[in-house]
This record gives C-alpha cells, sequence and structure tokens, in this order.
C-alpha cells in the first residue's frame, strides 16, 4: 500500500469518526427536547418547606387511588371495545362493515373534554333524557335512580369512548398483516373462527395491541379537562392546582415526577410484556383475507356491537353540538370566535411546521450515522409524547422563568431597563412545549417514510456530486411529500386539542379554542362553548379518514383484492 493510499485511509478514519454536521444537529435537538423532562427530575430532591408532606398526609393517596382506578377502568373499556371491533370490520362482513371501516375511527376527533361537557349536559337532572323519562312516567326526582355522570364512572366511560380508536387502529393494521396461510392452517385443524381469533390472530396482534393500550393510559394519565370537570382528583388536576392555587412549582414539580414514574412503568410493561418473544409470519403468501360472513342475529349483533362506540363516542356529541351552534348560537361568534380561532391555527400551523421540520432533520440524522449515541439521543428526543402536557408545562416554565429573571436582572444592573418576560410570556413557550409534546409523532411518520427509500438512491446523489443536504432536498423530500404533509397535519390536529399544556403556558389574555371552550364549559355555558368545541372536532375529521385509508393500503398484495 501506497503511502498515499495510508493517507487517504487516515483521512477517511478520522472523518468517520468526527461528528458531523447532522449529528451535531441530532445531539442539539435532543437535548433540547429533552430539557423539560431534565428539570422536571432535578427537582425531586429540593425542600419545600412542608408542602409535599402536607400532600402526602391529605390528598396524595386520593390522587394515587382515582389515577389507578381511571387507568384501569379505561384500559379495561379500550382493550375490549378496540380490539373486537378491529376483528369485526377486519375479518368479518356484515350490513355496514366497509363504512365502519374507517367510521370506527372518528371518535378521535372529539377531544374527551368536549365529550364530558355534551354528556353532562344531556344527562344532568335538568338535560333532556331524565326530563324525557319524568315525562312519560310521571315519576319525580325521587321515584327512579340515575347514575351520576360527573363521578370516576363517568370520566372512564368518557375516555374509553374517545380513546378506544388507538388501539382499534394499532389492532386493525395487526391483522391486516396476517398471513392468511396461518388462519388456514388453524382452520384445517379443527379451530373455528373465535377459537383462531383467540388461539392465533390474537397472539400475533399482541405486540401492536400492548402498544396501542400503552398510548391509551398515557393519554389517560396526561389528561386534564374531563378529570377537572367531573371535579375526579388526579395527579394531572394536582399538578395544576398545586402550582396555581397554592403557588408552588416545587410541590408541583415533585408531583409530575411521580406522575412520571407512572408513564415510566406504563413504557417499561410495553417492553415487559414483549420480553425475549418475537412474533413473526413464517410465509411471505399475502393473499385476500377470509371474510366470514354474518347474517341474522349474528349480523345485527355485530353492528349494534360496532354502532354502539361510534354512535356515543361521536355522533351524538356531534350532533348536540351541532344543535346547539345552529340553535342557541354564540354571542360572540363573529367577535373574539375568530379571534380565538386565529390563535389556535397559527399556533397549531407553526408548531406543525417546526416539528416536520426537526423530525426531518433528526431522522436524516440517524440515517446518515446510525450510531447507539445518536439513537439513543433520537428515543430521547421522540419520548415527549409519553409525557403529560402538564409536565411538560412545568418542565418549561422553569428554565424560561430563570433565563427571564437572569436576563432582567443583567439588563436593570447595566442599563436600567427592565426586559420582564421575553420567553414564559410569549407564545415561544407555549410552542416549544407543543414541540416536546407532538415531535414523536412527526417523527415516526417521516421515519418509517423514509426507511422505504432504498439506500442506493443516496448513494447515486452523492456519485452525481450532491452532499447529503442536497440530496435530502432534492431526492429524499420530494419523495416523501405526502408523508411530510401527513405528520404535519397530525401535529396540528393534536396541538388543537392539546389543554393542559396551553392552560398553563400561554401567555395573559391569550386564549385557544381549547382553553375557551374548556372555560365556558366550566362555567355551565355550554351553548356558547360549542361553536368552539365544534371547530375542533370538525379540524379532526378529516386526518381520521386520511389514516384508515393509508391502514387499508398498507396491506401487502392490497391492490389484488
Amino acid at each position: 500500500m501506497t503511502i498515499q493510499a495510508l493517507s487517504n485511509a487516515a483521512t477517511r478514519a478520522r472523518h468517520r469518526l468526527m461528528p458531523s454536521g447532522w449529528t451535531i444537529a441530532t445531539l442539539a435537538i435532543a437535548c433540547l427536547v429533552a430539557l423539560p423532562v431534565i428539570v422536571v427530575l432535578s427537582r425531586v430532591l429540593i425542600p419545600t418547606e412542608g408542602v409535599w408532606s402536607h400532600l402526602a398526609s391529605t390528598v396524595l393517596p386520593y390522587y394515587l387511588a382515582n389515577t389507578a382506578q381511571l387507568v384501569l377502568g379505561v384500559g379495561v373499556g379500550t382493550l375490549v371495545l378496540g380490539v373486537g371491533t378491529a376483528w369485526l370490520v377486519t375479518m368479518c362482513r356484515f350490513p355496514g362493515s366497509r363504512v365502519l371501516e374507517w367510521a370506527l375511527l372518528l371518535p378521535m376527533a372529539v377531544p374527551a373534554y368536549v365529550m364530558a361537557y355534551v354528556y353532562t349536559d344531556l344527562l344532568q337532572f335538568v338535560g333532556p333524557v331524565q326530563t324525557t323519562i319524568r315525562e312519560l312516567t310521571g315519576w319525580t326526582r325521587h321515584d327512579y335512580w340515575f347514575p351520576n355522570i360527573r363521578s370516576l364512572g363517568g370520566a372512564v366511560t368518557m375516555l374509553t369512548l374517545v380513546l378506544y380508536p388507538y388501539v382499534y387502529l394499532l389492532s386493525r393494521a395487526a391483522f391486516l398483516e396476517q398471513s392468511v396461510c396461518v388462519l388456514e392452517v388453524s382452520r384445517t385443524l379443527g379451530r373455528g373462527p373465535w377459537r383462531s381469533f383467540f388461539g392465533v390472530a390474537l397472539p400475533l396482534a399482541r405486540p401492536a395491541i400492548v402498544a396501542g393500550l400503552a398510548l391509551v393510559l398515557m393519554e389517560v394519565l396526561a389528561d386534564f379537562g374531563t378529570v377537572q370537570y367531573f371535579a375526579v382528583d388526579t395527579f394531572t388536576t394536582g399538578i395544576y392546582r398545586t402550582w396555581f392555587a397554592m403557588g408552588q412549582p416545587i410541590a408541583a414539580a415533585q408531583l409530575a415526577s411521580v406522575l412520571m414514574l407512572f408513564v415510566l412503568a406504563l413504557m417499561l410493561m410495553e417492553r415487559w410484556s414483549r420480553g425475549a418473544a418475537r412474533f413473526h409470519h413464517t410465509t411471505s403468501r399475502y393473499r385476500r383475507l377470509p371474510s366470514y360472513r354474518l347474517r341474522g342475529a349474528r349480523g345485527a349483533a355485530a353492528l349494534i356491537g360496532c354502532l354502539t362506540p361510534l354512535v356515543l363516542g361521536f355522533f351524538v356529541p356531534a350532533a348536540a353540538l351541532a344543535d346547539f351552534a345552529f340553535s342557541e348560537g354564540d354571542a360572540l361568534l363573529g367577535d373574539m370566535f375568530w379571534q380565538w380561532a386565529t390563535n389556535s391555527v397559527v399556533l397549531a400551523a407553526l408548531t406543525s411546521v417546526l416539528a416536520v421540520a426537526l423530525a426531518l432533520v433528526i431522522a436524516y440524522g440517524l440515517r446518515l450515522r446510525p450510531s447507539p449515541l445518536l439513537r439513543g439521543a433520537v428515543r430521547v428526543a421522540a419520548m415527549g409524547y409519553a409525557v403529560p402536557g402538564s409536565v411538560i408545562a412545568i418542565g418549561v416554565l422553569i428554565p424560561f422563568a430563570h433565563l427571564d429573571n437572569a436576563l432582567d436582572a443583567f439588563m436593570v444592573e447595566r442599563f436600567g431597563i427592565s426586559t420582564g418576560l421575553m420567553l414564559s410570556g410569549t407564545i415561544a413557550a407555549l410552542v416549544f412545549a407543543y414541540l416536546v409534546r407532538f415531535l414523536a409523532v412527526s417523527f415516526n411518520t417521516i421515519e418509517a417514510s423514509l426507511g422505504k427509500i432504498r439506500p442506493n438512491m443516496d448513494q447515486a446523489s452523492r456519485i452525481l456530486g450532491q452532499t447529503p443536504s442536497k440530496t435530502l432536498v432534492k431526492v429524499h423530500a420530494p419523495l416523501m411529500l405526502g408523508s411530510l404533509l401527513t405528520a404535519g397535519l397530525l401535529v396540528f390536529v393534536d396541538c388543537m386539542k392539546e389543554l393542559p399544556a396551553t392552560m398553563i403556558v400561554r401567555p395573559f389574555n391569550f386564549d385557544t379554542l381549547a382553553v375557551r371552550t374548556y372555560q365556558l364549559a366550566s362555567d355551565e355555558r355550554l351553548a356558547e362553548a360549542s361553536a368552539p368545541a365544534l371547530a375542533i372536532v370538525a379540524v379532526g375529521i378529516l386526518p381520521v379518514i386520511l389514516l384508515s385509508v393509508a391502514i387499508t393500503r398498507s396491506r401487502p398484495g392490497h391492490a389484488d383484492d
């Protein structure tokens, strides 16, 4: 080997060891996004002058008990509804099954707190349901018993109706990916459809089902509007109350740390449930899935079983909101409503653009140099979705407040000018909180799309003299345009619905549709809250339909169906 060849080899080795710009950018994004979580955890051991001991001796047991019951109830409910409806519409044919394939996702468009407001109005003593019962029977309030919707059971029901599509979504995708041959072997061994479901299809779909259930339980832990409106004390409401009512940010951060332990336990449970087991198909032959024809009573039962969560989870609240909006109306519809809508749209649009751009950077950086360090950094950057919005809000406000105070003190000392709140008093903090919360949504979508582009396209671009940056702009981005738009749309909808982080971080006198809906409904002004609530629901419908179409087309051999 010549001296020149040795020199070139040494140069290439040094380049491989030196971090590239993409690696540095990915690590920087990961550290920035992880900052709120690190800040919250760092407050665990700070003394709180007896506040924490007071909470532990008074309300903490209730927070623990209510949170545990809420998680258990919603987990069981979403598991039954999500898996059951997914199997029915995927493997069976009955009247309306084709429409139900995508319609069962519609409750995802309804925020849980909106559902709570609607059903409270419908089912309370002076509501239309109980009023009709008394008119038809002649009973008085002492002659019959009616369940109290504003209770822990009511919160479980509302959250189950809204969140079961998470389990349905992943379960149906898993059922669609199953090989027909495996199911046929089960049938040849004498197993009927139900025994094949429990003995073959369900174990194969187990990882997807557990992943969907973990997402549901994380959303339950993060919920604020529903439990607050139903007066159910959980960790999320306790964090908000400790911060604002008691004025104890350190104690609120410590409560948030305990809540993060719940989240960590869920993530470990999802990993532990898989263990060393692997769930692979033994054949690559994919044909049209068998369709079990359900006729008569069976078909009617399947239709009712699928229609019930759809009607209760979407059509009833949507119809009630529409009735309120068009019959009683909103006195501020032509004035402040558009200001709230503008605030919501601007925040959601800005966050979605930034989230897609940052997710594209870290996904492409991981593709260029998939080192263990970079993989770990990306996992940290993508964990924000598993952290409740109230926890992220606290983690954002604490460092931003310190930075604002330090900058204000410096400017007063040097120039005699008070800068006030330059970060925590603007939408910058709120957008950052949204990014921490929803970056994982855009990253997962973009990473999956980027993984479908063959590496030889990168090599061909580099041979033609293109840099990695130009390769991303000229080659990858055009190929991933649909996925980039999908990722942005999903982040946009999530930002429109986000409540706890918005309530805590938003600037003064800055309301969004979600905040205004919560405020009006909390004041029992549901008719006025109907317009912003209906706007949030309408915005969420399109992504839901697009998701269903994408899932249906994802099955290998779909074009042959």
